[in-house]
């Protein structure tokens, strides 16, 4: 059942940051979706700095989508990270707050901080490790207490890695063991692409790996027990055999967030984690050395400030048109797809793991639209949906999570086989 609506808290989902380049198609899938609430349509809001291009947001969607109700059935709200008090004032009015505003290292904490304050859910679509692991670290308590849910990298990164898995060890007939995902993106005659915000977020983020590194040794986790065999490591450049083209390690959330998830199963459910690593399909070897050229490069001006703003001043150039400022085209979008391939191995039922190696393997994958500004805002919109219909199915009445780890009793992975993003068992190669 959907968490009510009152006068005090009159919208089920709040948009935050609804005028960025990110939130203006997370409007969009709220739209679309509007009616998926089980006692009636879901009422919503958008919330941002400017009331004038929240505007201009809303008049688009109702264009797009023919819908002309939106430009004046829904409500604005104005909210800035940086003013506690219009913080305050949005969280009391939303049941769920979908945070769009990053980079999440400099703007996502006082969302966090006045969601739990305020009585709201949040969720984010984040891909920066060491905000995701810091806000687990410094809030999971307070939102326990408060019967608050705070889950984070409920977009591209990492909802279908993370739920990939958990799909994976329920679709195999017996038990899972070890886990690797090959990610593919395809992409039409102009080629893929992505938004400033997504490269900011990278450059400050490799910039400052060592505060995660930190941060991680004062968490003091001991390594997960590791069932079966020890899974090997690939080397930072290799070909694949099992989607013929080279490969490298995957540098985004996923392996975090994935290991995060196998933690919390371990300490709540006594579940033996999986291991689990990442890779991303990068073609040729022409895509090989201009993906180690552009590298190199990133890595060595990461690591200075004048390095910083260039590298922020001049996305295009340095992603090699990648990554613009003005994001990548309809065309672009429509033009796009992903495939993300899992390959696990374990052993089937009854077989004692101690008395010998694997004996079953399994494949699934998951597929979907465009990853950045499509797949991303279904798997949010249906992550707080799954909050607002299936709250009891949820662990701990509150805390902080990742999405498997808050969403692995509830029917999120089916709403998203009915959004485009779908979960299937393949013939193992």
């Amino acid at each position: 059942m959907a968490s009510s609506v009152t006068s005090k808290r009159p919208y089920h989902i709040i948009v935050f940051g609804a005028s960025g380049f990110t939130g203006q198609y997370v409007v969009e899938e709220v739209a679309r979706c509007a009616t998926e609430g089980i006692d009636g349509p879901l009422k919503w809001a958008v919330a941002g700095r400017s009331r004038a291009r929240l505007e201009k947001v809303l008049e688009q969607a109702a264009n797009t989508l023919s819908m002309p109700a939106l430009r004046t059935d829904i409500e604005i709200i104005v909210a800035d990270v940086s003013i506690e008090e219009s913080m305050a004032l949005m969280c009391q009015q939303g049941v769920v707050i979908l945070n769009c505003v990053g980079p999440y290292r400099f703007y996502g904490e006082p969302v966090v901080k006045a969601c739990i304050e305020n009585g709201a859910h949040c969720i984010d679509i984040c891909g920066e490790p060491q905000f995701l692991e810091r806000m687990q670290c410094e809030y999971h308590s307070q939102a326990l207490e408060r019967g608050i849910y705070v889950i984070g990298s409920c977009g591209f990164d990492s909802i279908p890695a993370d739920l990939g898995v958990l799909y994976t060890e329920r679709q195999l007939k017996g038990t899972l063991t070890a886990v690797e995902s090959f990610l593919t993106i395809s992409s039409g005659p102009q080629g893929g692409g992505g938004h400033d915000a997504t490269w900011q977020s990278a450059v400050y983020g490799f910039a400052d790996s060592g505060a995660l590194r930190k941060l991680r040794r004062k968490m003091g986790f001991k390594p997960l027990p590791v069932l079966g065999p020890k899974l090997k490591t690939r080397g930072s450049v290799f070909f694949s055999k099992e989607i013929d083209q080279y490969s490298i390690p995957f540098m985004g959330a996923d392996p975090s967030v994935v290991k995060r998830t196998q933690r919390f199963l371990l300490e709540a459910e006594q579940k033996l984690p999986v291991q689990y690593s990442a890779y991303v399909g990068v073609g040729n070897l022409f895509s090989v050395a201009k993906l180690a050229c552009g590298g190199l490069l990133f890595w060595l001006m990461v690591k200075f400030s004048l390095g910083r703003k260039l590298l922020t001043t001049f996305p295009s150039f340095f992603s090699f048109g990648m990554f613009t400022k003005e994001g990548p085209s309809l065309k672009q979008m429509e033009d796009t797809s992903f495939c993300m391939t899992f390959f696990g191995e374990g052993y089937s039922d009854g077989k004692d793991p101690a008395l010998g190696p694997p004996d079953a393997k399994i494949c699934t994958q998951v597929i979907g639209a465009e990853p950045g500004y499509v797949a991303t805002p279904a798997t949010m919109v249906q992550a707080a949906v799954t909050v607002l219909n299936d709250l009891h199915s949820l662990p701990n009445r509150g805390g902080v999570y990742t999405p498997a780890a808050a969403f692995s009793n509830t029917r999120l992975i089916e709403r998203l086989n009915n959004h485009g993003i779908k979960f299937s068992v393949r013939s193992y190669p």
